[in-house]
């Protein structure tokens, strides 16, 4: 079956086309269905602010590596024992890429993130077909679009990063990065009583999205100054909750500094390996009482991201679709960072029931 997926490993964002990494279509055997498994025939698969990292050898180099965690589709095929959670073929499903063993201790500890056997599980999505065990399988609302269902997996990132923020109602809220994972972010922490909600962003696109979606103020850390405007919108205050969703280690530095005393920090990106932030301990975490934590995966989030799916406004997010077979020039839109979110369409899928 036709995949997509990392040929060539290097930077996709290198201006030297001999050493830049390449994204192609590559024939993958079709994964056999085992009777607890379900087969779906792929919709669509959106592009990843991961995916490139993938193809710099972040998860390893030898290639091909397939691609696609953020899909949407319909049942092909239910295994004998695949019915425990009420699939039919012609279902409208989206998902979980990961598949977490539930028997080492720390899928048995309440701890599913830290599954010791999650790497051996790996079945990309960016596919005609993708065969998944049915714990990762959820049923669209009848009220969301196969378009609109393949970003149930951001969409679980950002419940993920509420749940590690211990968010009150009222609560002051910064985000750091306007790409999918902050701009979702952003619409979640609204719905659990942010205030002050603010985006910071350079890209002046990103920022007048924010505004579109409520936030209350956005803040340029490039023609700004970053301090002095978080001290303005939070009347001295600084902000009870800080996000940073951008991955950037030139950005990350001055959060801590628009924290307010005992705030929460997540850190909900991927950073760069060798990346050590400098961390005064006597200012930070002695003096102001600093929670610094960090986002993984989404474990236990997916049936509450499929609940708050249908309330999200996501159009912008699915604009710019490119069909499987023009692959490799989707991830160039992507990287270019023209487009909110980039969608692969894997399949010409009727979809007669999602409205939205």
């Amino acid at each position: 079956m036709k995949t997509v997926a990392v040929t060539k490993i290097g930077s996709l964002r290198d201006p030297d086309e001999q050493s830049r990494g390449r994204i192609g279509l590559v024939d993958f055997a079709e994964h056999p269905l085992g009777p607890e498994d379900v087969r779906i025939r792929v919709a669509y698969s959106a592009i990843c602010g991961s995916d490139p990292h993938l193809a710099e050898g972040f998860f390893g180099t030898e290639v091909p590596i397939g691609l696609g965690h953020e899909l949407s589709g319909v049942v092909e095929a239910l295994g004998e024992k695949a019915h425990r959670n009420g699939l039919r073929v012609g279902d409208r499903v989206a998902g979980n890429f990961l598949r977490f063993c539930g028997t080492c201790m720390p899928c048995r500890n309440g701890k599913q993130q830290f599954c010791e056997h999650i790497q051996e599980y790996n079945r990309p999505g960016m596919a005609e077909t993708v065969t998944w065990h049915e714990s990762q399988v959820y049923k669209l609302p009848a009220n969301v679009s196969l378009l609109k269902g393949c970003l149930l997996e951001p969409t679980s990132v950002a419940v993920r990063i509420a749940d590690k923020t211990n968010i009150k109602v009222g609560d002051r809220v910064a985000i750091c990065g306007g790409g999918p994972i902050g701009q979702l972010a952003m619409q979640v922490l609204k719905m659990n009583g942010a205030t002050s909600l603010t985006l910071i962003e350079p890209i002046a696109e990103r920022r007048e999205m924010a505004l579109r979606h409520g936030a209350d103020a956005v803040i340029d850390p490039v023609a700004e100054d970053q301090y002095r405007r978080a001290q303005e919108i939070t009347d001295g205050q600084g902000f009870d909750v800080v996000v940073d969703a951008s991955g950037s280690p030139r950005a990350v530095r001055g959060l801590l500094d628009i924290a307010a005393k005992g705030a929460t920090v997540v850190y909900g990106a991927m950073y760069p390996h060798d990346f050590e932030m400098p961390l005064n301990l006597s200012d930070y975490l002695y003096l102001k009482e600093l929670t610094l934590t960090g986002v993984f995966v989404s474990p236990y989030a997916f049936p509450r991201a499929l609940q708050v799916l249908p309330h999200l406004e996501l159009d912008e997010f699915t604009e710019a679709v490119f069909d499987l077979d023009d692959a490799a020039a989707a991830f160039e839109a992507h990287v270019s960072g023209k487009h909110p979110k980039i969608v692969i369409r894997c399949n010409p899928i009727d979809d007669g029931a999602g409205a939205a």
